[in-house]
């Protein structure tokens, strides 16, 4: 991924990963394996990590704590209220960009 595309994704990744668990609860790996899936292989970790702090902070998500096959036990972050009204305002602020964003594109090539 270039630059450009990375400065891009850390401006959209929030409502992202808020996109994911609004489809079932996960913990921190999960997410970035999912997303290193979807084709961000440049995901670090450390970023989904501090994203998630952050979403917890701002009472975006719930936390549960489960026990671990392996270690501590993990921190599974799943959707509340609020985190579905921000997600909500999110996909309303994407569209709105999209459609100004292909309306600025398609006045270019005509």
């Amino acid at each position: 991924m270039g630059k450009q595309a990375t400065e891009m994704l850390k401006g959209v990744l929030e409502g992202i990963v808020l996109a994911l668990l609004s489809r079932r609860p996960a913990y921190g790996y999960e997410l970035t394996a999912w997303l290193r899936e979807q084709g961000f292989v440049d995901i670090a970790e450390g970023t989904v990590y501090a994203l998630l702090v952050r979403i917890e902070q701002r009472g975006l998500v719930d936390v549960e704590k489960v026990p671990s096959e392996k270690g501590p036990p993990r921190k599974v972050y799943s959707m509340n209220p609020q985190g579905e009204d921000y997600l909500a305002e999110f996909w309303r602020t994407w569209g709105f960009l999209a459609e100004r964003l292909a309306h600025l594109r398609d006045e270019r090539n005509t």
